[in-house]
């Protein structure tokens, strides 16, 4: 399993790239975990979104377990934690969701903190509040630096409370439109399981991010 690397950044971190197996394997992983995740009843569209992302990070490692995947030793599925945007702040100004250890990348930078983030949230095709949390609670945190200033990708997880995933896209982009973003929209790619990307600018750094999207559909209450 090979990482590829970026050359430091110029925040003077390492600069973390990784490389398309590397990205396979979480969405992989994500989709595994989330056939765990959804058999429990307490997984449902009544349900908090914190319950769900326990439920969701609890099938990841199960799967990583049980289901002999070749990068199963290399990535560690850590609880949500407090993390700190930048090293010069000194007290945690975010919480991750679902953040991701990757051995082969800490023997080589030897980066202490999470080296990919899954940000977790609702959504609902048709529900304009949820869609503009999706973008401003969600995706912007990788777009400002919040999560992963040293990260070329970032993952969102979206919770379907109803409608499905190409609704939730349309309803996203639509709302980015309305914001005059739309070199930020998201694109279907033809891999699978079923994933959508974007690209964001950020203001620290001339490198931007990549957002790969999964879409989870969540029984009914």
């Amino acid at each position: 399993m090979r990482i590829d690397y970026d050359p430091p950044s110029p925040l003077g971190r390492e600069f973390i790239q990784l490389g398309p197996d590397i990205t396979a394997a979480i969405l992989i992983t994500i989709v595994a975990g989330w056939e765990s995740a959804s058999v429990f009843p307490d997984v449902n569209s009544g349900a908090g979104e914190v319950a769900i992302t326990e439920r969701l990070r609890d099938g990841m490692r199960a799967a990583l377990k049980s289901q002999g995947y070749a990068w199963a030793r290399n990535m560690v599925v850590l609880p949500g934690t407090e993390s700190r945007s930048t090293p010069s702040v000194l007290l945690p100004d975010g919480r991750t969701d679902i953040p991701i250890f990757l051995i082969e990348i800490f023997f080589g930078s030897q980066d202490h903190d999470p080296h990919a983030v899954i940000e977790c949230k609702r959504i609902a095709a048709g529900n304009r509040d949820l869609c503009r949390e999706y973008v401003a609670q969600g995706m912007d945190r990788f777009r400002l630096g919040k999560y992963g200033e040293n990260h070329a990708a970032g993952f969102m997880v979206g919770y379907l409370l109803s409608g499905n995933a190409a609704g939730a896209v349309a309803d996203v982009n639509a709302y980015l439109t309305s914001k005059k973003r739309e070199p930020e929209h998201l694109q279907a790619l033809p891999e699978s399981p079923p994933t959508w990307s974007s690209q964001h600018s950020r203001r620290a750094l001339a490198v931007p991010i990549t957002l790969y999207h999964s879409f989870l559909l969540l029984p009914t209450s």
